[in-house]
Order: structure tokens, then sequence, then C-alpha cells
């Protein structure tokens, strides 16, 4: 009976001290909560009506909570009780092959995943002593990307420009370029219009590579509050298998729908705005996700997860708010020029303004040899030919310059979805370093640039091979 008694007492004990709030207001994807003095900020909340809620905002009396699931019941006078729980994700290879939202909840169709485990979705990023150089390079399948603006296992990359230039696109296919190469990939969807996110499914599906990835979308018809943690989620997924051991690569398409739903979460919660309507922290926001991007230290498996954050800029304007921030957090960025797009110089990535900070340390001896003089040359060349526009007469040396100028602006070219292998990518720098093409006209480099990738899958070359190897099977071949 005294036991039962004691079991009374202390049930009152905590029904008389736990906390409850109720909702003062409520829209736009935010509630204003009074009467919870002991919660804290990214704290979830419960909601009467089955609604939950993250607690953003802390003023005296009142607090500022982001929606995160909304019901027809939510409004003024619904209780709210705090958990004590921080937000997290399930995590595991359960996922691989999936298409979800930042809780893990199915978009596609198919049963919940049974993850066994979950992690927190907003985590410190690795300390320093835990990190190891960048020292593997990540090949995506693109020319001017392997050869000319390197990337390497942990890097953060920027891709930037306008709208409609093919920045998702050059991310798409870098996705598929990680076939049979044990990287595993989470590409999120931010803010993307539903006939953008199916055709990013449809793509990666049709192409295979949805056996290794898992796509974390959060549409533009989403609460902001979904859109404000997709990539939060998606990095949280990420690192699982970094931990693990794993080499991950994570496509944030993209960060400027990102800033601006946190820009209007934060103006409807009443925080200060400062430039250009953003909130103050939207660069601690920013950096404190892509500083979780890292190379591990062997003793801590050597997993690696790097990030290609991607921004659109209006009317290429690379100084706004939102991309000098960017700029200044990644390890450098991939520029996408609606000049050359117009010019069809596919893909549009300025060569000029491009630039890898510390994957030249990652790429590969063979390719690095090879391409050491390349982007000097080529843009060599942009200057020499700028000449010609005024009509001024040069000397023989300047016209063969930029005949083998025009030459590699034509191999620099490659079509969407067509990601090549690194030995067809060591292929065209050995046949133009060597002069293979010089006497070939511009427009004829396509179809004897397919002539080379055919020569190197039948003699099976590999990139371990000497380069004379190389040249010697190039240099007595006709049909090149």
């Amino acid at each position: 009976m005294s036991n039962r008694l004691n079991k009374i007492d202390e049930y009152h004990f905590q029904l008389r001290f736990s906390e409850q709030g109720n909702v003062v207001a409520v829209g736009d994807g935010i509630v204003w909560v009074e009467g919870l003095p002991s919660a804290a900020v990214d704290e979830l909340l419960f909601l009467e009506d089955g609604s939950k809620a993250m607690v953003s905002y802390l003023i005296e009396n009142l607090i500022g909570a982001i929606l995160l699931e909304e019901t027809d019941q939510l409004t003024s006078g619904t209780l709210v009780y705090h958990s004590g729980l921080y937000l997290s994700t399930p995590v595991g290879d359960e996922l691989l092959g999936r298409v979800i939202d930042p809780f893990g909840v199915p978009l596609d169709g198919k049963s919940s995943p049974t993850c066994e485990k979950r992690r927190l979705i907003d985590v410190k990023s690795p300390p320093i002593i835990d990190r190891d150089f960048v020292n593997k390079p990540l090949y995506t399948g693109n020319k001017i990307l392997d050869c000319l603006i390197p990337i390497g296992k942990g890097q953060r990359q920027l891709i930037i420009g306008d709208a409609g230039l093919g920045k998702s696109s050059i991310a798409i296919d870098t996705v598929i370029n990680q076939k049979d190469k044990n990287v595993r990939c989470i590409y999120v969807l931010i803010g993307q219009k539903r006939i953008n996110t199916l055709t990013t499914i449809q793509t990666l599906t049709a192409s295979g590579a949805m056996e290794y990835t898992t796509i974390v979308v959060a549409e533009a018809t989403n609460l902001p509050g979904l859109q404000y943690l997709a990539p939060f989620a998606g990095c949280a997924i990420a690192e699982e298998w970094m931990f693990l051991g794993y080499d991950t690569l994570i496509i944030y398409d993209d960060l400027t729908k990102h800033a601006e739903c946190y820009r209007e979460l934060s103006l409807l919660l009443r925080r200060p705005p400062g430039r250009e309507a953003f909130p103050a922290d939207i660069f601690f926001l920013h950096s404190r996700l892509l500083e979780r991007s890292t190379c591990l230290a062997s003793r801590l498996g050597g997993g690696s997860m790097t990030a290609l954050p991607i921004i659109e800029t209006k009317e290429g304007e690379i100084a706004a708010y939102i991309p000098t921030n960017l700029i200044s957090i990644t390890d450098g960025q991939i520029y996408f020029d609606a000049k050359l797009f117009v010019a069809g110089f596919f893909p549009a990535i300025d060569i000029t303004k491009s630039v890898s900070r510390i994957g030249g340390k990652a790429q590969t001896e063979q390719i690095k040899n090879e391409s050491a003089r390349i982007k000097l040359d080529y843009l060599q060349f942009l200057e020499l030919e700028a000449f010609t526009h005024f009509g001024t007469k040069l000397e023989a040396s300047m016209q063969k310059k930029i005949q083998r100028g025009r030459i590699l602006r034509e191999l620099l070219k490659q079509d969407q979805l067509a990601p090549l292998p690194i030995e067809a990518e060591m292929a065209w720098l050995v046949a133009y370093n060597d002069g293979l093409f010089d006497e070939i006209s511009p427009d004829e480099i396509s179809q004897h640039f397919a002539a080379l990738i055919q020569l190197v899958q039948q003699n099976q070359l590999k990139l371990t091979d000497s380069r004379e190897k190389w040249h010697n099977i190039f240099a007595h071949d006709k049909t090149i």
C-alpha cells in the first residue's frame, strides 16, 4: 500500500512541475508560444493537435518556434509541451535508393525505411585533430573539372551561376560518375518545383545511380521549416557513412533558396534584418553546415564527405551577400557564365573565374603532369583571340597558338549525362599535348575524340600505364 502511495505522490510531483504552454499566434510556418520558461533553442515541441515545432527564438515571456508539422486544428490556445529532445533523422544503408523528407518519411511510395539508428540533425563539425589532408581525387567525369579545376574527397566546392545554365546538370553528372567507385551520394533538393524534383529522380534512376544514392526532398510547397532543415538532415545521413569509413558526396541544390527560406522565417520571428534583409547569423548557418564536410583521419576510418553546394546569382553578380559568404566558406568555385551558354560552350564553365584551392593536391600525378599548362594555354588563347576581333594582323606563331586554342575549346566541350572515365580524360590530354590534333579542323574534333576514346577501350589503357605507351599507340594510329 505504501509503495502505491509513493508512486501516486511521484506522479503528482511530476505533474505539478511539468511545464505546459499554449499557442498565442500561428501563421506562415511559425507559431508563437507562451508558458514554457525552460524551453531551449532547437528543442522539439509537441502540440496538442498533433503538430510539431522547433524552438528558434526566445524573448521575454514568449517563444518563437518553426512549424515542422501542421494540422487544421492548430489555432490560438492549443496546448504545447516541451520534450527535451532535439531533432534527429534516421540513418543507415536502408536509405540507399530511397527518396525521403528531412525526417526520413518516404516520398517514393515505398514502405518506411527500417533504420535501426538515428542521428542528430545539427551537430558540431569534426575538430581539426580528427581531420586529414585532402589527398584522394573525386572524379566528376567532366573534362574541365577533372583536369583544370580538380576536386578532392573531403573538399567543399561551390557551384555558382545564373539560373538555367546547367549547374544542377553538372552535379547530377558527378553523381552518375560515382557508379562502381564505392562513393555514397546524397542529393538534397531544397525549395525546388515538383517538376524539377521529378526530373532529377528520373534521371538518377534511369542512369542506375539510385543504387548508391539517397535523395532528401523539401519542395517549394512544403513548410519553410522542412526546407530549412533539409540540408542538415542530408548532412547527418552522409556523416553517418563518413564515420563508418565510407567516401560520400553530398549535393545541396540549392543554398540560395535555403538562405531565402531562413530569411523569411527570421523576419517572421522578428529578428533584426541585416544586409539584403538576411539575418546576421546566415554566415554562421552555412559555415556550420559546410564545415562538417571533411576528410577524416585514418584512425577514425578515413571516411570523407565532399560537398557541392549550388547557389544562384542574379545577372552574374557574384559580389552579392550570399555568394560572397559561400565563396569565403568553400575551397573553390565552379562559375557558370551566361555568355558562354549563349555561345554554345557546354558546360558553360568560365575557366577564368573558376578555381579549386586544394583539389590539385589530390589530383592523380599523371593527370596533373599532363594538364599543368592547359589552363595557362587556354587563358593566353582567350587574350589573343580578343585581338582578332579588332582585325589585328598576327604573326604565324600567334596564329598557330590561336588555332591550338580553338581546338582546345572544342575538346573541353562535353554533352550532358555523358561523364567520361578518367582514362578518356588522360587520352585527350596526351593527344593534345603531343600535337596530334593540330592539323585537324575544330569542326571535326568531336569525331576524332570519339575515335580516341574507342582506341583507349580497344587497347585497355590504364592510368598507371607509362606515358610512352599512350603516346606510341596514339601516334601510330591513323584514325586520330
